[in-house]
């Protein structure tokens, strides 16, 4: 689930008070999306995908939790189920990942791991174990990262400070479990979404995540549309492959002292 969302790349930022850059989103934040899959069932619900934003103890960084798991039909027809919960730390200054832990459950298989991204080394570490054999040595790698680098669930944040326009190409990096990838995206519109949170003006971009040597290797194409207003919100995302059409649509949009409704004017 949080593969086929997460995009990376900071341009554009806007400066705030005391040259701090201001955000879309803040501390309090959480958004709720439901997962349907369309292929021998129309519309068949599957997962619910939560993203909640807070600050690190520290205080001084972004932590985002954010879960996905299996619901529905998925469980009962496929008899499979998934559970993924990843606890990101955010370098609240440069908006970069500082460290990722990853909680991944496929039915019975069970791995826990966790990246720490070093920019000094300019190099992520990977360590990956297996909470059912604690005596089987981990699963380590690392690789070359450049000094903007997100992971899978602060790339889908770091878009949203994309200075999006239609025509616009960006190519972005991220990280998945270590390795590295490149990921092209153009914004290919301006549409009207119907959305939990009202009708808005939305961008379209089109992120080239499928194919050799991407992010998957497998045939596919990808939609992900964000509002055009200030809180920048993924509203939807489209995602076609083998196995059918995935969609994902926000249910909820909720902030501590915000109101996460507002519209984009019409241009």
């Amino acid at each position: 689930m949080f593969i086929v969302l997460s995009l990376t790349g900071i341009s554009g930022q806007t400066t705030g008070k005391n040259g701090s850059k201001s955000k879309p989103f803040a501390a309090g934040e959480v958004l709720t999306y439901e997962g349907k899959l369309s292929k021998i069932i129309n519309g068949m619900a599957v997962a619910d995908l939560i993203f909640s934003v807070t600050n690190s103890p520290s205080g001084n960084n972004f932590l985002i939790r954010s879960e996905a798991k299996s619901k529905g039909s998925l469980v009962k027809l496929l008899r499979f189920s998934f559970l993924q919960n990843l606890e990101s730390t955010i370098d609240n200054e440069n908006f970069r990942i500082l460290k990722t832990l990853k909680h991944d459950q496929q039915k019975d298989r069970v791995r826990d791991s966790e990246a720490v991204f070093d920019y000094k080394e300019k190099k992520v570490t990977f360590v990956e174990r297996d909470p059912k054999e604690p005596n089987r040595p981990p699963r380590k790698f690392a690789s070359s990262i450049p000094n903007n680098t997100h992971d899978l669930v602060s790339g889908i944040y770091a878009l949203r400070l994309l200075p999006l326009a239609v025509g616009k190409t960006f190519e972005l990096t991220v990280s998945d479990s270590g390795l590295i990838y490149k990921v092209p995206v153009r914004v290919t519109a301006r549409e009207l979404q119907k959305t939990a949170i009202g009708k808005i003006i939305c961008f379209r971009l089109e992120p080239d995540i499928f194919g050799p040597n991407r992010m998957i290797e497998d045939k596919g194409h990808m939609i992900i549309w964000i509002t055009d207003d200030a809180k920048r919100i993924p509203v939807r995302s489209q995602i076609s492959v083998s196995l059918g059409k995935l969609e994902l649509k926000l249910k909820s949009a909720s902030e501590v002292g915000a109101n996460l409704s507002m519209r984009a004017p019409a241009k």
